[in-house]
């Protein structure tokens, strides 16, 4: 029987793709089933003091996940994909904000995967916040409001995390995975946690 696991994602975030590309390592070598669910770092830092740079960060932050939401909520077996087009352009190849927007990428994304184009227009309204905002919730819901993404279900439990910075592969990517599930089960396990020496590596 497969092992379920459910990964909510912002896209723009460097550490979540590390850890999604990690988990689609996983799919690889182990009976797992994966649902994809958007959340928000915009959502999540709303209101919060931040740097300006990362408030700009913010702002461009909200027209990928409004496109998730639109997409989650009627396209669904699309989200996975949508999210390795995208995710592959923001960070594979460096492709950030254009005066503030990610538009393009969402462009070219949603054409790679077979979506309509007039999905991307979401992305300059508020159309779909109230279901981000909803979807967002249900990553709280599990592990609390202290966290960032990703949040990963491993079962029946949820964690902040793992946060790498570099992607496990093959039979080493299913060996962290299994530890991962193990930790996941055990009620009384709730986090492991060191400082970063390294920025997040795609390759």
């Amino acid at each position: 029987m497969a092992q379920k696991v459910t990964f909510w994602f912002d896209t723009t975030c460097p550490f979540c793709w590390v850890t999604s590309r990690w988990i689609k390592e996983v799919e690889q070598v182990r009976d797992i089933e994966i649902q994809w669910v958007p959340m928000s770092l915009a959502v999540l830092n709303e209101g919060r003091d931040l740097p300006e740079d990362y408030k700009e960060r913010m702002k461009a932050a909200w027209g990928p996940a409004r496109v998730f939401a639109a997409v989650a909520t009627d396209h669904a077996d699309k989200l996975g994909d949508l999210y390795t087009a995208m995710g592959t352009r923001i960070h594979n190849d460096g492709r950030g904000p254009i005066e503030g927007s990610f538009n393009d990428v969402i462009a070219e994304a949603l054409e790679e995967v077979g979506l309509d184009a007039a999905l991307g227009e979401v992305a300059d309204t508020t159309e779909w916040d109230d279901a981000l905002r909803a979807f967002h919730q249900t990553a709280m819901d599990e592990v609390g409001n202290d966290v960032g993404t990703p949040v990963v279900k491993l079962g029946d439990t949820a964690f902040f995390g793992p946060v790498l910075t570099r992607i496990p592969r093959g039979e080493e990517a299913g060996e962290i995975f299994d530890a991962s599930f193990k930790l996941a089960s055990y009620p009384h396990f709730f986090e492991i946690k060191r400082s970063r020496t390294e920025n997040p590596q795609f390759d």
